[in-house]
C-alpha cells in the first residue's frame, strides 16, 4: 500500500468515526482531496483508491493536472473543485474547466462565472465564501450580507447555488473550532429555510475534520493528511 493510500484510509476512517459520533451516516460527508502543490502522479494514485473528487487552489497547477490527466486513460471521470480566491480576469478558464467554484464572495464574480460557463456543459455548482471568523485578512463575505448575495447568485443562469463555504481561523481547541462552523451551519440552514434549494456545507480540514462534522459538514477538504506537509519532497 502506498503513502497516499494509506492516508487516504486513515482520512476516511477519521470520517466516518466523526458521522457516527455526531449521530450521522458517514456517507452524508464527502471527501475533497486538496491536492495542491502536489504532482498529477499523486492524483493519480489517489485516483486509483477510488477519490474522484479533487480540488485545487492555484489556477495554472490546476489546468495543468485537469490538461495532464485527461489525456490518460487511467483516471477517467474526476471531478474538480476550485477552491482558492478567483479574480475577476481568471474567471474564464475556471468557467471553463471546473464542475465546482468553493470561493465565490461578489456579485461580478459570480457574474463571470454565468456568462462563461459554456452552455455544453452542467451549470456550474458553486459555494459561497463566508469570512465567518472576522479576519481581516481572510476572503468571504460577511455573514450579514450572505442572505442578499445568496439570492442573487441562486438567480444567475449556468450556475447552481449549492451552499457554503469557510475557512476559519486556526485553532487547536474543538470547542473553539466547533462554534465558528456552528455559525456555518445557522447560516445555512436558515438560508434553506428561505427557500433556497442548499445541499453543501464545504467546511473542516486536516486539523478540524471532526469538529466540522459534528457541526454539520457535508464536504470536508483534506489536504495534508492525504498527501503530506506541502514541503515534504514528492
Amino acid at each position: 500500500m502506498t503513502r497516499i493510500a494509506a492516508n487516504l484510509q486513515a482520512v476516511r476512517a477519521r470520517i466516518d468515526a466523526a458521522a457516527r459520533a455526531a449521530g450521522r451516516a458517514p456517507e452524508s460527508v464527502a471527501l475533497l482531496a486538496v491536492s495542491k502543490t502536489w504532482p498529477a502522479t499523486c492524483v493519480l494514485d489517489a485516483a486509483a483508491r477510488g477519490q474522484r473528487a479533487f480540488g485545487e487552489n492555484y489556477l495554472q497547477e490546476g489546468l495543468d493536472k485537469i490538461a495532464s490527466l485527461a489525456a490518460t486513460e487511467s483516471p477517467g471521470g474526476l471531478e474538480w473543485h476550485f477552491i482558492g480566491p478567483l479574480q475577476s480576469n481568471k474567471t474564464r478558464p475556471v468557467a471553463e474547466n471546473f464542475a465546482w467554484v468553493h470561493s465565490v464572495d461578489r456579485l461580478k464574480i459570480a457574474e463571470r462565472l454565468s456568462a462563461q460557463r459554456p452552455a455544453g456543459l452542467p451549470p456550474l455548482s458553486v459555494c459561497l465564501q463566508v469570512n465567518v471568523s472576522g479576519e481581516a485578512s481572510k476572503s468571504g463575505v460577511a455573514p450579514d450580507d450572505v442572505s442578499e448575495l445568496a439570492r442573487q447568485i441562486a438567480a444567475l443562469p449556468q450556475l447552481r447555488l449549492r451552499g457554503l463555504m469557510a475557512i476559519p481561523a486556526p485553532s487547536d481547541d474543538p470547542a473553539t473550532q466547533r462554534a465558528p462552523f456552528r455559525e456555518l451551519r445557522l447560516l445555512f440552514e436558515r438560508l434553506r429555510a428561505d427557500g433556497l434549494p442548499l445541499d453543501t456545507l464545504s467546511m473542516g480540514m486536516s486539523h478540524d475534520l471532526e469538529a466540522a462534522v459534528a457541526e454539520g459538514a457535508t464536504l470536508v477538504r483534506i489536504g495534508t493528511a492525504i498527501f503530506g506537509d506541502r514541503a515534504a519532497p514528492v
